[in-house]
Protein backbone atom coordinates (compact mmCIF):
# COMPACT_ATOMS: atom_id res chain seq x y z
CA UNK A 1 0.00 0.00 0.00
CA UNK A 2 1.17 3.13 -1.16
CA UNK A 3 1.10 6.83 0.71
CA UNK A 4 -2.51 8.34 0.86
CA UNK A 5 -2.22 11.84 -1.19
CA UNK A 6 -2.95 15.63 0.13
CA UNK A 7 -5.75 15.16 -2.31
CA UNK A 8 -7.39 11.57 -0.60
CA UNK A 9 -6.79 13.63 3.17
CA UNK A 10 -8.55 16.13 2.20
CA UNK A 11 -11.47 14.08 0.90
CA UNK A 12 -11.32 12.39 4.58
CA UNK A 13 -11.51 16.23 6.37
CA UNK A 14 -14.41 16.84 4.59
CA UNK A 15 -16.01 13.37 5.49
CA UNK A 16 -15.54 14.03 8.99
CA UNK A 17 -16.92 17.46 8.62
CA UNK A 18 -20.17 16.08 7.13
CA UNK A 19 -20.41 13.68 9.94
CA UNK A 20 -20.15 16.77 12.35
CA UNK A 21 -22.65 18.49 13.79
CA UNK A 22 -20.96 21.82 13.31
CA UNK A 23 -19.18 21.36 10.46
CA UNK A 24 -16.26 22.07 12.08
CA UNK A 25 -13.01 20.87 13.29
CA UNK A 26 -9.79 21.81 14.88
CA UNK A 27 -6.97 19.81 13.28
CA UNK A 28 -6.35 17.80 16.55
CA UNK A 29 -9.77 16.51 16.33
CA UNK A 30 -9.29 15.85 12.33
CA UNK A 31 -6.37 14.15 12.91
CA UNK A 32 -8.09 11.73 15.44
CA UNK A 33 -11.16 11.14 13.19
CA UNK A 34 -9.52 10.78 9.64
CA UNK A 35 -8.03 6.98 10.35
CA UNK A 36 -12.00 5.88 10.84
CA UNK A 37 -12.33 7.50 7.11
CA UNK A 38 -8.92 6.51 5.17
CA UNK A 39 -7.15 3.64 5.74
CA UNK A 40 -3.07 4.84 6.03
CA UNK A 41 -0.36 2.45 5.54
CA UNK A 42 3.05 2.22 7.55
CA UNK A 43 4.46 4.57 5.13
CA UNK A 44 1.83 6.86 6.24
CA UNK A 45 1.97 6.05 9.78
CA UNK A 46 5.95 6.56 9.65
CA UNK A 47 7.48 9.52 11.95
CA UNK A 48 7.73 12.54 9.85
CA UNK A 49 11.55 14.08 9.23
CA UNK A 50 10.27 17.51 9.53
CA UNK A 51 7.70 17.69 12.71
CA UNK A 52 8.91 15.53 15.24
CA UNK A 53 6.31 13.46 17.44
CA UNK A 54 4.32 13.70 14.04
CA UNK A 55 3.01 11.20 11.68
CA UNK A 56 3.93 11.86 7.71
CA UNK A 57 -0.04 11.72 7.04
CA UNK A 58 -0.62 14.17 9.97
CA UNK A 59 1.67 16.21 8.26
CA UNK A 60 -0.99 16.15 5.21
CA UNK A 61 -3.64 17.59 7.35
CA UNK A 62 -1.55 20.58 8.37
CA UNK A 63 -0.42 20.88 4.95
CA UNK A 64 -4.42 21.70 3.54
CA UNK A 65 -4.22 24.90 5.10
CA UNK A 66 -0.49 25.61 3.94
CA UNK A 67 -0.80 25.00 0.30
CA UNK A 68 -4.60 26.83 0.36
CA UNK A 69 -3.47 28.68 -2.59
CA UNK A 70 -2.54 26.19 -4.70
CA UNK A 71 -4.54 25.11 -7.60
CA UNK A 72 -6.34 21.64 -7.10
CA UNK A 73 -6.14 22.47 -2.70
CA UNK A 74 -9.47 21.98 -1.01
CA UNK A 75 -9.54 25.21 0.03
CA UNK A 76 -8.58 26.98 -2.57
CA UNK A 77 -11.31 24.60 -4.78
CA UNK A 78 -14.16 25.57 -2.30
CA UNK A 79 -14.27 22.92 -0.64
CA UNK A 80 -12.99 23.39 2.59
CA UNK A 81 -12.39 26.91 4.64
CA UNK A 82 -9.68 27.53 6.77
CA UNK A 83 -10.52 28.89 10.31
CA UNK A 84 -8.09 29.57 13.39
CA UNK A 85 -6.81 26.26 14.67
CA UNK A 86 -9.01 23.68 12.24
CA UNK A 87 -11.08 23.52 9.07
CA UNK A 88 -14.66 24.36 8.38
CA UNK A 89 -17.35 23.42 5.54
CA UNK A 90 -17.82 26.25 3.64
CA UNK A 91 -20.26 28.74 5.07
CA UNK A 92 -19.95 26.47 8.45
CA UNK A 93 -17.15 29.30 9.23
CA UNK A 94 -18.79 30.91 12.34
CA UNK A 95 -18.90 28.81 15.57
CA UNK A 96 -22.56 28.16 16.60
Amino acid sequence: MSRVTEAEVAVAAEEVLTASASGRATIKELIEEIPNYLPLSAEDLAPSPTRPGEALWEQQVRNITSHKASPGNAICEGKLVAIPGGLALPGREAAA
